[in-house]
């Protein structure tokens, strides 16, 4: 019998943690088996040398704004390319079922299509199944899918800023167990994006018992604008994890204060003393992005996206966000906008807001309004502020994994998009060793396929699907930069997604055997 793949000479990081072994790596069909000892005897239909090359488990990106950009070019080269073969998508609160209403949908939509792009025309997703089998053998990596609590407080409340009623939040329980039997690995909150940031914290408690007993996971954008503004978003989150049982991811988590990194991870140590499962993700670059109409605040966007415009057009409505305490706490030098279609606007794409406002001679409000609504709110940004120091702090925790966070829309991307893997592999441990090799491997496989719930990912063990990355530890490296933020990395040479290569060489192959992973509690 022959194998259909055969990765011969390659020195193996498992995803365990644990130091490179030697071994061949045989595919048949869509799982891999390990082989020892003297395999010149081994037959494969293909057989790829892999001698001076690291060969390790496919990469687990744990915070994806991918959702509609990978169904509209299933290559979705900028992750792949960087071995990416799974990610993770309706994170912060924004994800496009159970919609029961075809409406809703596109309002949604609309309002996302900063994070997340438009979606494909005349698709709806009424249900987290009928959801996730428009991925299904359709795309380059595998998809694992979270309930967003916009959604779930569209259906049951609409997009009011108000408390939920006792039947309202039962509403959404119901279908938060639904979809999560569909197939959700958890929920999402983003605390900060309306409608699912007027979620009070009795109403997350009561969700998240929802996730426990799913055996799911509540990741969460925390809500950045409580209390001291530092900590106390963090001991929200943390307080919700404890009431309702469930597992605590926290997205994205970062701060630019000098020194903030030990005192935040000194909330994870002893949540986790206490018996409170919580991890994290971090993404390797001090760069930040968002959808832009996320600069507007809170309050302008009550009532939902058409309300918003109209509060958008009112001069009142302009001088009152120009006195908000919140609009100006933000450098708006360092918010480099993207995603600029119009005749009038195109020209700005990639400039600070600061500098649209000078060159057209208008109030940073007013230049900010005039964007999106011109622009039909679909501008995305990249901002200039974070802390190394911090984000190195970070990644040196074992509760820590790596999410991504990144965008796919306009000309100046962050360079995250295209960099963030092969950034860890050749600075952090090559040239800085923040991390060993193993211990790196560890935070993009198996602890992400271990706190979502997939048992057959994330290792290279016998019988697991074959998603698999080989690349050389000498040449791997991030080559995207803020100038030139869609260069593809070197050093990453093949990638495979369930038995199929889908990069040969750093080229894709033009193969999609992607598909939606379903959770099982």
């Amino acid at each position: 019998m022959a194998f259909d793949l055969l990765v011969r000479n390659g020195m193996v990081v498992d995803g365990t943690g644990n130091p490179w072994f030697r071994a061949d790596v045989a595919v048949e069909g869509e799982r891999l088996r390990l082989l020892r000892g003297d395999t010149a005897a081994v037959q494969a239909i293909r057989t790829i040398d892999a001698t001076g090359k690291v060969v390790c488990p496919g990469f687990i990106d744990m915070h994806a704004h991918s959702a509609m950009v990978v169904l509209r070019d299933p290559r979705h080269l900028p992750k792949v390319l960087q071995g990416v073969t799974t990610e993770v998508v309706g994170v912060d609160g924004l994800s496009y079922a159970p919609f029961l209403s075809a409406d809703d949908f596109q309002v949604f939509a609309h309002i996302n299509a900063g994070l997340d792009g438009r979606p494909p025309p005349d698709l709806r997703y009424a249900s987290v199944a009928e959801y996730l089998g428009c991925y299904d053998n359709k795309t380059s990596v595998n998809i694992c899918y979270l309930i967003g609590n916009s959604v779930l407080r569209i259906a049951a409340i609409g997009w009011e800023e108000r408390r939920a009623t006792s039947d309202e939040v039962r509403r959404q329980q119901d279908l938060l167990r639904t979809g999560m039997r569909e197939g959700a690995f958890g929920l999402s909150t983003g605390l900060t994006y309306p409608p699912g940031s007027y979620a009070d914290t009795q109403e997350l408690i009561d969700l998240c018992k929802v996730v426990a007993q799913e055996g799911g996971i509540y990741a969460t954008h925390v809500r950045y604008t409580l209390g001291d503004r530092f900590a106390d978003p963090f001991r929200e989150a943390i307080a919700i994890a404890r009431a309702s049982g469930c597992a605590l991811h926290i997205s994205h988590f970062h701060t630019p204060v000098p020194g903030g990194a030990r005192r935040l991870l000194r909330l994870v140590d002893e949540a986790r003393a206490q018996g409170v499962q919580v991890t994290f993700d971090a993404y390797p670059y001090p760069y930040s992005s968002s959808r832009l109409v996320a600069l507007v605040p809170e309050w302008v966007h009550n009532g939902g996206p058409q309300a918003l415009v109209k509060r958008l057009k009112d001069p009142d409505v302009r001088l009152a966000i120009a006195r908000d305490p919140d609009f100006y706490r933000r450098d708006f030098g360092s918010v480099r906008v993207t995603n600029l279609s119009t005749a009038k606007w195109r020209k700005y794409d990639g400039w600070s807001l600061a500098a649209i406002a000078h060159d057209t001679g208008k109030s940073i409000v007013d230049t900010l309004c005039s964007l999106l609504l011109d622009e039909d709110l679909t501008p995305s940004f990249v901002g200039l502020g974070g802390n190394p120091v911090n984000i190195r702090e970070f990644f040196r925790h074992p509760a820590h994994m790596v999410g991504t966070d990144a965008l796919h829309l306009g000309e100046h991307l962050n360079p995250r998009t295209y960099g963030s893997y092969p950034l860890i592999l050749g600075d952090m441990v090559r040239e800085e060793g923040i991390l060993t090799l193993p211990e790196a491997i560890r935070k993009m496989t198996s602890l992400p396929a271990q706190t979502l719930g997939i048992s057959d990912r994330g290792l290279l063990r016998d019988g697991y699907y074959a998603d698999i990355v080989v690349f050389d530890p000498q040449k791997v490296r991030a080559l995207a930069t803020l100038d030139n933020p869609t260069e593809p990395p070197e050093g990453i040479e093949w990638v495979i997604v369930n038995g199929k290569v889908v990069v040969e060489q750093g080229r894709h192959t033009g193969v999609f055997p992607g598909r939606a992973l379903r959770h099982r509690a």
